[in-house]
Order: C-alpha cells, then sequence, then structure tokens
C-alpha cells in the first residue's frame, strides 16, 4: 500500500513551510542537503517538526492545501500538539547513511 506524507519544515526563525511527498526520508533528506531551489533554500528549512501520513494521494493534497490555508497560530498549535518542543523529529535519520540514500535517489 502506497504511503503519503504531510509534512512541516522549519528554521531557527520558527519559519514554518508545509510540503507533501510520497517518500518523507527522501523528501527531508532533500530539504537538508538544499537539494531543493525555492522558499525551503532560501529561508533554510530543514528542521522536521511535524508529520502526518495518508494513505490516499488526493487526501494527503487535500490536508496539505487545508494546512497552508490555515493561520500561523493553527500551524503552531497543529505542530505542538505533537511536538511541543519543536524538535527535529529527523535528528537521527541521516547518521551514517548519506551514501546509500544518495544511491537509492540516483535510481529513481
Amino acid at each position: 500500500m502506497k504511503r503519503y506524507f504531510v509534512y512541516i519544515l522549519t528554521n531557527v526563525s520558527k519559519t514554518i513551510y508545509t510540503g507533501m511527498t510520497n517518500d518523507l526520508e527522501r523528501r527531508i533528506y532533500e530539504h537538508k542537503q538544499k537539494m531543493i531551489p525555492g522558499f525551503s533554500k532560501r529561508y533554510n528549512l530543514s528542521k522536521l517538526v511535524y508529520f502526518e501520513d495518508a494513505t490516499d494521494v488526493k487526501q494527503a493534497i487535500s490536508r496539505e492545501k487545508q494546512i497552508k490555508g490555515w493561520l500561523r497560530k493553527k500551524k503552531i498549535a497543529l505542530i505542538e500538539s505533537m511536538n511541543p518542543k519543536w524538535q527535529d523529529l529527523s535528528l537521527n535519520w541521516f547518521a551514517g547513511r548519506d551514501s546509500s540514500l544518495m544511491l537509492r535517489m540516483t535510481k529513481k
């Protein structure tokens, strides 16, 4: 069964970015390595503070749009409901694994 993820990234200034992907680990790696041009790269958004999953792509896209439409206050409440200290949920995902993840990414 395919899985999709809606996620929220932040930086030291607590700027918020909401995205959606079908491979959360790969996508967060891309953000951390600044491989994706645009808002997240420009504002150094690489700290994963929230994510949820869905099994339907339309549901995930709808949820991403819903969250993007919220006021900042509501986004903060969502983050803090799961992660009150705004810790990086992906902090230990890539320790010693950069080469294997890069190999996986080049095969796609």
